[in-house]
Formats: C-alpha cells, sequence, structure tokens
C-alpha cells in the first residue's frame, strides 16, 4: 500500500486480510487432519497385518533378528526363534534363514545365535544359511532376497514381532520376494501396552522415512535392539 507523506510517498506494509489468515488457518487444519488421518490409517494397518497368520508352505522361512547376549537370544529373539522353528517342524520349508550382524562389542552376531540355537532345536545345520553383517530391517532383508536368489528361492515365510510385519512384508514386496507373514504370539513384547504403544511409533516413523527416501529411520535402528525394528 503507497501513503503520500508530503512530497514523499512510502510503501507501508499491509497486514494479511481476515480472508486470507482465515485460509491459511484453514489449510494448517486440513493439513493437519490429513496428517492424523494417514497416521490412524497407517497404525490400523500396522495392527490389522500384526493380526493375521499367514503361515503356508513356502521356499525358505526367514526369522528376524533381535538382541542377543553372548550367542544366548534375548526373551523377544527366543520367541521368534521358538516360532520360526515350530513353522520348521510343521515342513512348511526346506530352508531356515537367520539374520541379523552384531553391535560395537559383541562377541558373536545374532545370526550365529539363531543358527546354533535352531541347530538345538531340530534344524539341520545343513538347512540354515542367512547374512550376519546387517544391524537394521532394510539392509537385512536386501541381503535375505540376494542370498534367495543366488539359490532360486522366490517364496518365504517372515517371522517377527506383529507392529514389525507390516513393514518387513512392505520391504519384501519391494524386494520382488513372494512374502507372507507370521508374527510370534509369545514376545514379551506383547504383554505390556506400552511397548507395543512404543514398537508401533517406531514402525509409523520407520514406514514414513521408507516412502519419503527408500531408507531406514536412522542409521542406529539396529536389528538387535531387543525389541520390534
Amino acid at each position: 500500500m503507497l501513503v503520500r507523506i508530503g512530497a514523499e510517498v512510502q510503501e507501508v506494509s499491509r497486514g494479511l486480510s481476515r480472508s486470507r489468515a482465515a485460509d491459511i488457518g484453514l489449510a494448517v487444519i486440513a493439513a493437519g487432519f490429513a496428517v492424523a488421518l494417514a497416521g490412524a490409517l497407517a497404525t490400523w494397518r500396522i495392527t490389522v497385518q500384526g493380526d493375521r497368520d499367514e503361515q503356508r508352505p513356502a521356499d525358505a522361512i526367514v526369522v528376524l533378528g533381535a538382541a542377543q547376549y553372548d550367542g544366548r537370544p534375548s526373551p523377544v529373539f527366543q520367541a521368534r526363534l521358538d516360532h520360526a522353528i515350530e513353522l520348521w517342524h510343521k515342513g512348511l520349508a526346506q530352508w531356515f534363514i537367520v539374520t541379523g550382524g552384531k553391535l560395537p562389542g559383541d562377541r558373536t552376531t545374532e545370526a550365529a545365535t539363531a543358527r546354533a540355537y535352531a541347530i538345538d532345536h531340530g534344524v539341520p545345520a545343513e538347512k540354515i544359511f542367512g547374512e550376519d553383517k546387517a544391524r537394521n530391517t532394510l539392509t537385512s532383508m536386501r541381503s535375505v532376497s540376494v542370498l534367495m536368489r543366488d539359490r532360486g528361492l522366490h517364496s518365504a515365510l517372515f517371522v517377527s514381532d506383529p507392529a514389525h510385519m507390516l513393514r518387513v512384508l512392505r520391504l519384501a514386496d519391494d524386494l520382488d520376494i513372494d512374502a507372507y507373514g507370521s508374527p510370534t504370539r509369545t514376545s514379551p513384547v506383547q504383554d505390556d501396552d506400552r511397548e507395543v504403544a512404543l514398537a508401533i511409533a517406531h514402525e509409523l516413523g520407520a514406514l514414513a522415512v521408507y516412502f519419503a527416501t527408500g531408507g531406514e529411520l536412522s542409521p542406529a535402528d539396529p536389528v538387535g535392539s531387543g525389541q520390534v525394528h
């Protein structure tokens, strides 16, 4: 707006009109509503997939790693392994795939821990293979897809905690694996509502980052944190 003061003309800033301010306010509210709706839908999808057991014959059973303590699986990891081994003994696959590297200071890997535990519980050693470098879900899944492709395997039954399953299966689909999920029901995470809520919140963040960037939530998203990754 121009204002004449004496012989001079000066420009004076004009505040937002009421209609313009209202438009901005409505846009902010609409954006917030859209984000909340997307979050609610994603939470629903995580919950629904976690409640679904798709166990069926496949080329391989893949168990996602979690924390291990000097070769002993954490309660979270043991629950996954027990369920995967149960599926193996049902005759649902010919191969048993283990995953997971190690954290700084660890003497062994999650994959090695899983292999030893599976052998101790009746899975033949020659039927077990896997990757032992990954420290997050995305890297682990990429390695599994390469290992499967090298062996001519196409389908897999994935085992992890319920909240983790939607992301695992999405990654598997993007990596051209014919994937099904069979979540463990005995994880200690499932006995604590706060831990379940934290696991779902983590998955919401991880999925958002994956869809936005194709990457992981952070370099410190370890497969071995002991929680749902």
